[in-house]
């Protein structure tokens, strides 16, 4: 038995979706609430404990985006996954763009924030950029899961 097997059994939402889009939807919905904990802890001027945050939000999110780009390949691609749903895949495809475009420029965002803070602390830079970065996350948050109810749900 293959050990990436569980990937692709059913997944644990009640959905058509395999366990490991499950897996990485409740993920990234409740990034943008860990990623306000890490604004807060700035707010709050626990500079240390927001850095080590972001930077282990970023790092996990990375690893999760791995986990579910290896999931989706390994599973057949969006072709296979857009077979099972009533959605019209040009919408489905133009929703699933949107995504990916807003998912990019976040995490570029985010990569140049997390680079140049040190440069970016000595103005108010660094705080526009997180939140920018933050809306980019939720953003990201409300159409992946946009992207799952049209595949998975409809």
């Amino acid at each position: 038995m293959n050990n990436l097997e569980y990937m692709f059994h059913q997944g644990f939402l009640g959905t058509r979706a395999p366990f490991f889009m499950d897996m990485v939807t409740l993920i990234v919905a409740l990034l943008p609430f860990l990623v306000a904990v890490a604004i807060y802890l700035s707010k709050i001027k626990k500079y240390k404990y927001h850095a080590f945050l972001q930077i282990f939000i970023f790092v996990f999110s990375v690893i999760v985006l791995s986990y579910f780009e290896f999931g989706v390949r390994m599973g057949g691609g969006f072709k296979y996954f857009i077979e099972s749903t009533t959605a019209s895949h040009n919408y489905v495809f133009m929703v699933l763009m949107f995504h990916i475009a807003i998912s990019v420029m976040t995490l570029l965002i985010w990569i140049t924030t997390l680079a140049m803070v040190k440069k970016q602390l000595s103005s108010n830079t660094h705080k526009k950029a997180g939140l920018l970065t933050f809306a980019g996350v939720v953003f990201t948050s409300l159409t992946g899961m946009w992207v799952y109810m049209l595949l998975f749900i409809y």
